[in-house]
């Protein structure tokens, strides 16, 4: 693929995860312009979105662990809230069709995908290995408790950034 090639389908790529942030919907905004041109069919969209979103949430986790080392777990559920916090349609659209794939093979593709973004989370909560059997059960629990403690559109400023008045706030409002 050309190099303008790749940057228009990143372009459409952006639109297409704009456009499910606007629907909500959780399904695939196959109508966006330039989707059928670029990309082969939902399971090539939806795989983009995955990396895309796969991509967002370790440039978070990596961020989080280097401000609160302590507190892997934490640290990866931080992560986790921020990366849906900036990409709230394409969360919904990966997670509509975790449950209602299009075809076996879009399914077979989903759990695969969502096994390894499983281990991963295990993995920098510091619960797991690679090749450990049960980092993908416990990445598991991880987003389970991610999933259990998100409120969408509910953001935590950092401590570092939080002045007096921003905790006698955060006090008063609790």
């Amino acid at each position: 693929m050309a190099w303008t090639q790749h940057h228009r389908r990143g372009e459409i790529l952006r639109d297409v995860i704009a456009e499910a942030g606007v629907r909500r919907d959780g399904l695939l905004p196959m109508d966006v312009a330039g989707v059928s041109e670029k990309f082969d069919d939902e399971l090539d969209l939806l795989g983009a979105i995955q990396l895309r979103w796969h991509t967002r949430l370790a440039g978070h986790i990596e961020r989080r662990l280097s401000e609160q080392p302590m507190d892997l777990e934490s640290a990866v559920i931080d992560a986790w809230h921020a990366a849906t916090d900036e990409m709230p349609g394409a969360r919904q659209v990966l997670d509509h069709y975790r449950v209602h794939p299009t075809d076996e093979r879009m399914r077979a593709v989903v759990e695969r995908t969502i096994s390894k973004e499983y281990v991963m989370l295990a993995v920098m909560a510091g619960q797991g290995r690679v090749a450990d059997e049960f980092a993908a059960p416990l990445g598991a629990a991880i987003e389970a408790r991610a999933r259990a403690l998100y409120f969408p559109g509910i953001s935590v400023p950092e401590p570092s950034n939080l002045t007096l008045l921003d905790r006698i706030k955060a006090v008063l409002a609790a």
